[in-house]
């Protein structure tokens, strides 16, 4: 009887996350069986993770698993996304990451699932989880993926090549609607709240109603207990009013703080994710928030300088520095604006592909060693 089982996986940095990446066929057909062996692949639950590939962290105990469209849908790659808990035995399978997408277009490509072009190839991906179409634009001189570039994005040393993701229909993936209260402010424990769905649930808040100043570092957000928990008691109340149920122990919908920008032109933001503050800024929520700047009414309008154009650039201020994020809308009249799409760069780096190893007991699987 063989002791551990072999699965194929090719280790990545997608923005400012990592984690392994997986085809589909390689691992179990039901959800359960998927998180059991996830769980045993990362080394959850443990703080440290010590037994398996996280890092300890939520932004490197992230999966992503790959498969191929079927005939005739517009995408395509389907890419599902697992949060693995780093201390519990969960895995959610609730959010998408928009970091660890920008390494979806370069893994379909290596392993065959997309045929590469000279120069640049765009990939089509469905996230699975919220049901987004997401354009990924990966740089393929000669034919072959490169990870060598001179694209530099905050939070990852060094540069590296491109990656263009574009969000085609990102609004209401996950509760259907924009707004998904039907307001552009609501008031929720006494706090003026803007409740957005583009790529992401966002729920988003002043950081002067908080009594912060959205320049904090992390650790400092991390570490002010009774403000956690506010945040947390105002994102519970905040999914009941999307129509997302109890969401208490689930990552969506996500919560942001906002301020005007140190730097003068675009947005200072702080984004948990929920329990812990962001070290950089999801592309997801980046896409949301920067949406809300864009919108009048919302707690962020006002904050940013908008220009009159209908794709405007908002640069997003976050503990380690910037993202930018492109948003497209339409002027539908006086003070209503469409949201078209959004999207942002950023790029992807190749570390490891082997095998990794968990033990026979939680899945027999294909591949034994």
């Amino acid at each position: 009887m063989p002791r551990q089982t072999a699965i194929p996986c090719t280790f990545m940095r997608g923005g400012t996350s990592r984690g392994p990446y997986f085809l589909a066929a390689d691992l179990p057909d039901s959800r359960e069986d998927i998180a059991r062996v996830l769980l045993a692949a990362m080394g959850s639950p443990d703080a440290r993770q010590i037994d398996g590939l996280g890092g300890a962290t939520t932004l490197t105990s992230k999966v992503c698993i790959v498969s191929p469209a079927k005939a005739g849908e517009k995408q395509q790659v389907d890419y599902l996304f697992a949060q693995v808990s780093v201390d519990k035995a969960f895995v959610d399978f609730g959010p998408t990451c928009g970091n660890m997408l920008s390494g979806i277009g370069p893994f379909a490509i290596e392993n065959g699932l997309v045929p590469a072009r000279d120069g640049e190839t765009s990939v089509m991906i469905r996230a699975v989880n919220t049901g987004a179409l997401i354009e990924a634009v990966v740089q393929t001189p000669g034919g072959e993926v490169t990870y060598d570039g001179d694209t530099a994005i905050a939070g990852v040393p060094g540069t590296a090549a491109p990656v263009v993701l574009n969000f085609a229909d990102a609004v209401g993936g996950a509760t259907g609607r924009l707004m998904p209260t039907g307001h552009a402010q609501d008031v929720i424990e006494g706090v003026a709240v803007t409740c957005l769905d583009v790529a992401m649930p966002v729920v988003i808040a002043r950081a002067a109603d908080l009594g912060k100043t959205a320049r904090e570092s992390a650790k400092e957000l991390d570490t002010d207990r009774d403000f956690m928990a506010r945040i947390e008691a105002i994102r519970r109340a905040a999914g009941l009013a999307m129509g997302m149920g109890d969401v208490a122990g689930k990552v969506m919908p996500k919560f942001a703080m906002v301020a005007e920008p140190a730097g003068g032109e675009g947005i200072a933001a702080r984004y948990f994710t929920p329990l812990v503050c962001h070290e950089a800024m999801a592309v997801t929520g980046g896409i949301c928030i920067a949406t809300a700047a864009m919108l009048p009414g919302t707690v962020a309008h006002g904050l940013a300088r908008i220009g009159p154009y209908e794709r405007e650039t908002v640069v997003l201020e976050h503990p380690t520095g910037q993202m930018e994020a492109v948003i497209t809308t339409r002027r539908a009249g006086n003070d209503v604006v469409e949201v078209l799409g959004g999207g942002t760069l950023r790029t992807a780096r190749k570390i490891m592909a082997g095998e990794v190893f968990i033990p026979a007991r939680v899945w027999g699987g294909r591949a034994t060693a």
